[in-house]
């Protein structure tokens, strides 16, 4: 089962304690800080639109890029309830193509941990530095290899609500730093039955260190990093990072 597709159906309200509110003012203040306060903005791995409406109602011009067509269909709904003008595009974070340049790339909610290898995160930091404006800004969050080896990894976790309810099992890799979970959902439908939904999903923990090799890579400028919980200096023990780095030339 492909990754986001059933889990789509759930989504939202799983993740309804998740803080957006935060979050868009760590990314619109970060991107202050370089001038970006309006503009042509992509999110890669947009999902379902949360966060990319919310930039949007923040006066930018936003695109929204995923792979998951199930994800966007949602995504399309929220703006048809909105009346936001926001692009959608249904692309692959490692081969994604655009009509022209944007100010600045943001993604979040560690859509990049699910490119699981070097080549992979390269192409699409690759993909990132070609589509952004010159000296462009390209804002990020990752879960590092210490959160999925020592907080997540090998863990059960389970959540009952009275729409759905959840069974997340997770195995850690350690040789390949790949977190596997299986999400088993339990969705409630009209008829007042529980219908079962199995998705598997894979997500490769990175360090710091791996992340600003591969950005270098890439063709960009690595500008700085900070603890994404904290904003404070990244320790040994940061479970998600910010990471912000800039164009360099094409």
């Amino acid at each position: 089962m492909e990754a986001y597709s059933d889990f789509s159906l759930v989504y939202d309200e799983l993740m309804d304690d998740v803080p957006y509110g935060q979050w868009l003012e760590n990314i619109t203040g970060e991107l202050a800080k370089h001038d970006i306060k309006d503009g042509l903005v992509l999110e890669l791995g947009c999902g379902t639109g949360s966060m990319t409406e919310l930039l949007a109602r923040r006066g930018f011009d936003m695109i929204g890029v995923d792979s998951s067509e199930e994800m966007l269909n949602i995504a399309v709904q929220k703006r048809e309830a909105s009346g936001l003008d926001i692009l959608y595009l249904n692309q692959d974070m490692r081969e994604f193509e655009l009509y022209g340049t944007v100010r600045a790339v943001v993604s979040i909610c560690d859509s990049i941990n699910y490119l699981l290898g070097d080549d992979d995160i390269t192409e699409c930091f690759r993909l990132v530095n070609n589509y952004l404006d010159r000296g462009g800004i390209f804002f990020f969050d990752f879960n590092t290899r210490y959160k999925y080896e020592n907080v997540i990894g090998e863990s059960v976790i389970a959540e009952n609500r009275e729409e759905c309810s959840f069974i997340w099992e997770n195995y850690f890799d350690s040789e390949t730093a790949v977190n596997e979970y299986d999400l088993t959902i339990f969705k409630k439908e009209e008829n007042g039955l529980f219908s079962k939904h199995c998705e598997v999903h894979y997500q490769r923990g990175y360090t710091l260190e791996e992340i600003k090799s591969l950005i270098g890579l890439s063709g960009l400028e690595f500008v700085r990093a900070y603890d994404a919980d904290t904003l404070l200096e990244v320790t040994p023990k940061s479970e998600r990072i910010y990471c912000v780095a800039r164009e360099q030339g094409k």
